[in-house]
């Protein structure tokens, strides 16, 4: 089993299960002692991790600060009020984490939990009372919402960047706490280096994370807010646009619109792309998603047989788990 994945399981036994939230539980009410976070789990470590969902005690909404370190700025109103109607109807099965600071709590994990609780009307919580510094804070916030939902790219980029300036940390020092490769943390560290109109059309979805990639070569600002517009206005493809810096960086203009797509052919929608990328950065590779009138498949690329086992495990390991669980 892969050191990432042993992460997640890890961090699905401390922080819960996302999709837990609307099955009923009973909770113990009494108080529980503080029990430090490790940040690195081994597999035999869950079940007992698992075991102490027992020691949550009800904690007054009005004491918990929100997490500084939480990547994710916004929220889906219509999501958050959905998980509050669950909550009303099934009560909640994952407390969520905190930290005891002076007097007061604050949120390591469980965000749309607790908004979803003020919502329904809660005076209170189940919580998990943890010891972690803010270091393994910070290191759990971007994990957690790495694996469990889509973030906007520019979210992941200045989670990434916060953390670098705050701990001194290199990225390979980064990389190897959270387990993912160096290089998707600086591919997304760069797009900080990208002009605010462009940052702009990236965050509003008008273009992808390899179109705004492809455009950190120009350089200029300004050349790269008017490719981005095109690319917008045109809807050219990453690969159209990479196309077109190269030609632009060899001194030609670039095509006055993309090439036109074949008869029966579908342009990729700026979503299908995106996930196309966060589905390439959770697997370590290539991921395609084609789509046609009867539906669509998503492709998997794979180099090796050696590459082909480690997708395969990482692929079943849940599955597996939910079957033992039967």
């Amino acid at each position: 089993m892969t050191r990432q994945k042993r992460l997640g399981r890890g961090l699905a036994a401390l922080l819960g299960d996302p999709t837990d939230e609307a099955a009923e539980v009973e909770l113990r009410e009494e108080a529980s002692e503080t029990v430090p976070f490790r940040p690195r789990l081994a597999d035999s470590d869950f079940t007992e991790e698992a075991s102490q969902k027992s020691d949550a005690s009800r904690i007054a909404l009005d004491l918990i600060d929100r997490n500084p370190f939480q990547p994710r700025h916004n929220f889906d109103d219509a999501e958050i009020a959905s998980l509050a109607e669950s909550l009303k109807e099934h009560d909640i099965l994952q407390p969520i984490v905190v930290r005891q600071i002076g007097d007061r709590f604050q949120l390591i994990s469980g965000e749309r939990r607790l908004r979803a609780a003020g919502i329904a009307g809660w005076d209170s919580i189940p919580a998990l009372v943890r010891e972690a510094d803010d270091r393994l804070v910070a290191e759990l916030a971007i994990v957690e919402n790495l694996q469990r939902q889509d973030l906007n790219p520019l979210e992941k980029a200045i989670s990434f960047q916060r953390y670098l300036e705050q701990h001194d940390a290199t990225q390979s020092e980064l990389a190897d706490r959270i387990k993912v490769d160096r290089s998707t943390i600086a591919n997304l560290v760069r797009l900080l280096d990208l002009p605010d109109a462009v940052k702009s059309a990236l965050h509003n979805g008008e273009i992808s994370q390899g179109h705004a990639r492809a455009l950190l070569p120009l350089g200029e600002e300004q050349v790269q807010s008017e490719f981005a517009s095109r690319i917008a206005k045109e809807g050219w493809s990453v690969r159209a646009t990479e196309q077109a810096v190269q030609d632009f960086l060899n001194g030609e203009e670039p095509a006055q619109s993309t090439t036109p797509a074949k008869k029966g052919s579908r342009t990729k929608s700026q979503q299908v792309v995106s996930l196309e990328e966060d589905l390439r950065m959770a697997l370590g590779t290539k991921v395609d998603i084609k789509q046609s009138t009867k539906g669509g498949k998503i492709v998997i690329h794979f180099k090796n047989a050696d590459e082909f086992d480690r997708l395969n495990e990482y692929l079943l390991a849940d599955g597996d788990e939910d079957r033992r669980a039967a």
